[in-house]
């Protein structure tokens, strides 16, 4: 009979009792993939649960079932940046191999966690902790290793599709769908998380870090939400053959034209894709990452971003490759006694610690993209052209206006897109245009992107 591999599972919410489940219903499954039996021996919970296995012991104390003699595997799904902490580390010092779906706790102390895991010869494995289901994180750190990525553009936040799907499709302003979203569990009560950009830009992070081969720097990621867009933004971008979309985006930039600054950019922000592109018919909560890659190309990973069933698959996911590293580790001593060994398993970020790079983030001045601007100007002869001047000054680019008529007596909305520019040269634009006296509000702006 096989070597039994022991899983213990510190919270009991939706993902942790999604993967007691996914176990139950696949014990045999994962046996036969795996050539051993996985079980549960022990779980973390506040309070004692009257359905779980009277075999599994249930304790408050996370602290001791993180350290328990009785565990090989940590799966942590407590959630939260303060506690989380504690317990990884705590499994880390006593040996224990750590499965996390917790993006928030990686993309802010992912560093220090994975440097203690280096020191301590045990991994930290966090496929659910990006896209839920979607095996992006494996893929970004294996079926692609030999590639060179240039840039990878994701819908990594299953609330914001969500809302901007239903806002497109039914003309609903952003309240009301907020609104059933929170009804429906798509979003939570306090929802500046999803609709901030915050847990996109979490995810980004991670993502780019295996991309480019740099360290975590969620603090240099650029966030916008997308509180402030109106169905009026909405409906003139399908009018000009494009869908908005909540994205993350991770580019690697050479420094070629002009201002132009070498370096990577890491935004999140509302952006206007070409209605034929792969991620604009990506609707609903689901989620999906396109990476362009050499030599490959473009290459796109759809599916569920959320949920019980997909966060439990990533999350088995990696226990199934743990159990691989374990197995292989049993059978060879050297591997279990050599601290600089990473056995079958890839480095935490795909890259060898010593080969992460320094390659600068760039400031929000310093990224290139085209740009929507919404201008509302008195209706006067030759405002038209002020406008046009400014942006030719600029050496900003027009690829298409679109003049609609007024909703107010005497106001006239211009609608004008931008081939891509740097952002500071739209900046002194934009300050210049909202001083004409003949523009009556704020100009509304969002970046554009072809996706090529």
């Amino acid at each position: 009979m096989s070597n039994s591999i022991k899983l213990a599972i510190l919270g009991l919410g939706t993902v942790g009792t999604g993967v007691i489940n996914l176990i139950n219903d696949n014990l045999a499954e994962l046996k036969r993939r795996s050539g051993h039996d996985i079980i549960i021996t022990e779980v973390g919970t506040r309070r004692q649960r009257d359905n779980i296995d009277p075999n599994i012991i249930q304790n408050s104390d996370l602290m001791a079932v993180a350290a328990s003699d009785n565990v090989d595997i940590v799966i942590e799904v407590i959630g939260g940046t303060t506690l989380a902490k504690d317990v990884i580390m705590h499994a880390i010092k006593n040996g224990k191999h750590v499965v996390t779906a917790n993006k928030a706790l990686l993309a802010e102390h992912g560093n220090e966690i994975f440097a203690f895991a280096e020191d301590n010869n045990v991994h930290v494995a966090y496929e659910a902790a990006v896209a839920g289901g979607i095996p992006i994180i494996k893929v970004m750190r294996e079926a692609l290793a030999a590639n060179k990525v240039n840039w990878l553009a994701g819908i990594i936040n299953g609330t914001g599709n969500f809302i901007m799907t239903e806002m497109r499709d039914k003309g609903r302003p952003f309240s009301d769908v907020l609104s059933e979203a929170q009804e429906l569990g798509y979003a939570e009560a306090d929802p500046t998380f999803d609709v901030e950009g915050i847990d996109a830009a979490h995810k980004l992070a991670l993502l780019a870090s295996i991309a480019f081969g740099i360290p975590l720097q969620f603090d240099k990621v650029y966030c916008e939400g997308i509180t402030g867009i109106t169905l009026q933004d909405v409906n003139y971008a399908e009018e000009l053959g494009y869908r908005i979309k909540h994205l993350g985006f991770a580019v690697r930039r050479d420094g070629q034209g002009d201002n132009a600054a070498a370096g990577i950019e890491l935004r999140v922000h509302p952006t206007l894709i070409p209605q034929n592109a792969l991620l604009a018919n990506v609707n609903g909560v689901k989620n999906a990452v396109l990476v362009n890659s050499h030599p490959l190309g473009q290459t796109l990973y759809c599916g569920d971003g959320a949920g019980a069933g997909a966060t439990a698959s990533a999350v088995m996911a990696d226990v199934m490759d743990l159990v691989r590293v374990l197995g292989n580790k049993d059978g060879d001593e050297q591997d279990s006694n050599n601290q600089n060994n990473h056995g079958h398993h890839v480095p935490h970020l795909a890259f060898i610690p010593e080969q992460l790079s320094d390659t600068p983030i760039l400031r929000a001045e310093q990224m290139t993209t085209g740009y929507y601007l919404r201008v509302h100007a008195s209706d006067n002869p030759g405002v038209l052209a002020d406008i046009t001047r400014i942006l030719s000054d600029a050496g900003i680019n027009i690829d298409a206006i679109l003049q609609k008529p007024a909703h107010k007596v005497g106001q006239v909305p211009v609608i004008i897109l931008t081939l891509p520019v740097v952002e500071s040269q739209m900046n002194l634009a934009i300050e210049k245009i909202e001083n004409l006296e003949t523009i009556t509000d704020k100009v509304v702006r969002i970046r554009l992107d072809e996706l090529a």
